[in-house]
């Protein structure tokens, strides 16, 4: 029988394995984070599969050399479980070394897989941005 709180466990072990692994730069494993037909959908491009997810976020362009640190703050993930399918809704921030960045939500469909939870399709949607931004225009509103 499933236990839903090792599920919405699992899933915030995700969602924190694809956050780390993105502030690192370690874009292969923030990509397999996702099923192998799971999408990502961010402001400008969505692609399908681990490997089309990597691609998308390594040609994303040259990083602002002034960004010398950034850490994605991800809160109120309100995660529901329906056997081998489950949802999850969380707010982000983002800082830089210039400061708060950019905010936004996540809202994430996701699957049990043999190799554990995985994303199905994170949508990624900026609701603002600093003027000062070190990152691309991104805001979705």
């Amino acid at each position: 029988m499933a236990d839903p709180a090792s599920d919405r466990d699992a899933i915030r072990h995700l969602l924190a394995t694809y956050t780390y692994n993105g502030d690192r730069g370690r874009i292969a494993e923030l990509a397999a984070c996702f099923a192998a037909d799971g999408v990502l959908e961010f402001p400008g491009a969505t692609a399908t599969g681990p490997d089309a997810i990597a691609a998308a976020l390594s040609t994303g362009g040259t990083a602002d050399p002034r960004r010398t640190f950034v850490r994605h703050h991800t809160t109120n993930p309100l995660i529901e479980v329906n056997g081998d399918t489950a949802t999850a809704r969380s707010y982000f921030s983002v800082w830089s070394n210039h400061g708060p960045d950019h905010a936004g939500t996540y809202s994430d469909q996701l699957i049990r897989t043999v190799d554990g939870w995985r994303f199905a399709h994170r949508l990624v949607r900026i609701d603002w941005q600093a003027d000062a931004s070190l990152f691309r225009r991104m805001v979705t509103r």
